[in-house]
């Protein structure tokens, strides 16, 4: 609903020699069993970097170091409106580890079929999928 005050996440796309990584929400959350990629609620008074850096040290025990924000997506749910931020994290310090009882994995974009990510993922998915054969058409 346009009148409600959208809740501010990040998520980051993590990317470690092509593959990305992404993580499966644990049991007794909303979504539980579901792919999204890593990140949370932006806190009052915390910019977007941020609140990016801090989650992903809760989440996974990394600090990303090289990071640009890529596009913000409004997503409407029955209960609320969710603004989500995406970065590309291209550099990043520490190993990841799950930190929160999440399973994750490295996917790579033309290898994500079976994988039941969120549905606002996958078109997500399908822009990042975009970008990379523009990427590609224009390096030739």
């Amino acid at each position: 609903m346009a009148d409600r005050m959208p809740v501010s996440v990040v998520a980051g796309i993590i990317w470690n020699k092509g593959l990305f990584l992404s993580a499966e929400r644990p049991k007794g959350k909303d979504y539980a069993g579901w792919w999204e990629f890593p990140g949370g609620k932006v806190e009052k008074g915390e910019s977007l970097s941020e609140a990016l850096v801090r989650e992903l040290q809760e989440e996974l025990g990394i600090t990303p170091l090289k990071f640009d924000f890529w596009m913000e997506k409004l997503v409407d749910y029955p209960e609320y409106t969710v603004k989500l931020n995406f970065f590309d994290i291209w550099e990043f310090s520490g190993d990841v580890t799950s930190l929160e009882n999440q399973s994750f994995d490295w996917f790579d974009l033309d290898n994500v079929v079976d994988v039941k990510f969120l549905p606002v993922n996958y078109e997500i998915l399908e822009l990042l999928k975009e970008r990379e054969r523009a990427v590609k058409a224009v390096a030739k």
